[in-house]
């Protein structure tokens, strides 16, 4: 469980006789004697026992949020249970009502049905309950996060998105303008803990990139791409349940900060990967979610998006902040203070990044491109990194096939393969004309092929670098002859083909990928500096 992403100064209203509820429910003896684990957030209290988690709403009301009566938490509930089981249906399991039975004494109805006998106290969420080292959190804090599991959880969010139906009546720029200026309000309020001269750079800076992309916003809203998604989609809120990346725990007590531009949902978690160092996961996120669902468009948009989903947990951490001081923890208030400015210099950083260019990374099959070229992305251009353009998943996804699905010859011919260098070319323009950097991976064997997208960068006015990866025949033979689960169909006897391939004047930067592939890395960093 999480704290929700928008927090005003302070909770308006908190009901002490929550209290009672809060102690029945933190008995044992309510729960057949199991064991209770309580854990606290700024809007809802969670208690473990035996195999479940019950969640309570606070009496308490936000600025952006209201569970300051029993029937509102009711409410609440019910939506919670009917949002999250689009995307953890057996994590979700049902209403609860706390009940007020004979003697005064409180009861749990399981089944919460209307006309039970007893006064309703108050209202929970029934979850089935899952180890805490499952949350995708924990697993990043003991480096248990790998590429393939990020893959996935980028497949699992664009089918989520895509299953969506449009909302043209939410997001869109004034959407977008209210979301910023309540984090600028909410960072305002708080001078101690923000530096007033940091919170106005980023008021300046995030008119001005609104300014810039607002007619975008309005394109994208009017398109399709503004649709009810997660809402709170960052590492604590995804669950690995029976091996695949879960999503749980969306916003549910207020729409509109769900109905959202399909990136800025997305936007979360990739800002959360990049707070915790890890921007090479968030770049394989961003990539893969790309190809799916095909949304280089709205790519303009991302630095904005991640600046204000930093703003808004800088603003949470404020939140919580305050609740730790009330309780006297001092070594945590002091962490969370640290750690909520460091947000605010990310939601600035995001907004002044490095400029785009684009880099070709070409060589024959078994050289190493897609592993240098997955390895440089992430420290080239703004965060979380260069989008990736690769060759052959491409001309897969052209063929309207799987990824690993193999082609027949046809689909390498000259004038398929005609078709996928142009379209890597129209995409990489339109990538670098958002101001994001690009590296295609392709093995651009002719002369005209390379050309062409040194012609993509200088129209562009970016910076290109072309490198040429070699490696001996016996080197790149065994590479590909030990692939598994790859989009390249090349064979051995492919590569023994290409030796006879007239690669022309190669005027890139030469690299021998021979080697190990860190010595490589460090090399083409180095010609990249």
């Amino acid at each position: 469980m999480t704290a929700h992403p928008a927090p005003g100064p302070r909770a308006l209203l908190q009901d002490p006789r929550q209290e009672e509820v809060i102690a029945f429910l933190g008995d044992p003896h309510s729960h057949g004697g199991a064991a209770v684990e309580r854990i606290d957030t700024h809007a809802a209290v969670v208690f473990l026992a035996g195999d479940r988690a019950l969640k309570l709403k606070r009496a308490v009301r936000y600025p952006y949020l209201d569970y300051s009566t029993v029937e509102k938490r009711r409410a609440a509930c019910e939506a919670e249970l009917a949002i999250n089981r689009r995307t953890a249906p057996t994590l979700y399991r049902g209403v609860v009502a706390v009940r007020r039975g004979a003697g005064g004494r409180l009861t749990l109805d399981e089944r919460a049905e209307a006309g039970a006998a007893g006064e309703p106290v108050d209202w929970l969420v029934s979850m089935a309950r899952f180890p805490d080292d499952a949350l995708l959190d924990r697993m990043a804090e003991r480096h248990a996060l790998t590429p393939a599991l990020m893959l996935r959880l980028a497949e699992r969010i664009a089918a989520f998105h895509a299953q969506a139906a449009p909302r043209p009546d939410g997001g869109g720029v004034e959407a977008m303008r209210a979301v910023v200026d309540g984090n600028l309000a909410d960072l305002r309020a708080a001078p101690d803990l923000f530096p007033p001269d940091a919170v106005a750079r980023l008021a300046e800076r995030t008119a001005t990139a609104l300014h810039r992309v607002g007619p975008l916003l309005e394109e994208r809203r009017r398109g399709g791409f503004v649709r009810h998604g997660h809402g709170d989609l960052h590492l604590r809120n995804i669950v690995l349940l029976d091996g695949e990346p879960t999503l749980f725990d969306a916003i549910e007590f207020d729409e509109a900060l769900a109905v959202a531009d399909l990136l800025y949902d997305l936007a979360f978690l990739l800002m959360d990967l990049d707070h915790r160092g890890l921007r090479p996961l968030g770049n394989l996120v961003l990539n893969r979610y790309l190809e799916e669902t095909g949304d280089y468009g709205g790519l303009a948009a991302l630095p904005l998006f991640l600046s204000a989903r930093a703003a808004v947990r800088a603003k949470v951490i404020a939140a919580a902040l305050r609740l730790a001081a009330t309780a006297g923890g001092q070594p945590a208030a002091t962490a969370m203070t640290g750690e909520a400015r460091c947000y605010l210099d990310e939601a600035l950083a995001a907004l002044a990044q490095a400029p785009a260019r684009l880099v070709a990374v070409g060589g024959l099959s078994g050289t190493g491109k897609t592993r240098l070229a997955e390895g440089l992305a992430p420290g080239l251009g703004p965060a979380p990194g260069a989008v990736v353009l690769r060759s052959d998943v491409l001309r897969k996804r052209l063929c309207g096939v799987g990824d690993t699905d193999r082609l027949p010859p046809e689909g390498y011919a000259p004038a398929m393969t005609g078709r996928v260098y142009a379209e890597l070319g129209r995409r990489a323009a339109a990538v670098l004309a958002a101001g994001q950097a690009v590296v295609i991976d392709a093995v651009s064997a002719r002369p005209a092929e390379r050309a062409a997208f040194e012609s993509v960068a200088a129209a562009a006015g970016v910076r290109f670098d072309g490198l040429w990866l070699d490696a001996p025949l016996a080197t790149r033979v065994d590479r590909v002859a030990n692939r598994r689960n790859d989009a390249s169909d090349a064979t051995a006897d492919v590569v023994q083909r290409q030796e006879c391939y007239d690669l022309g004047t190669v005027d890139w930067t030469r690299l021998d990928s021979g080697r190990v592939a860190a010595d490589v890395l460090d090399d083409a960093r180095a010609s990249l500096a």
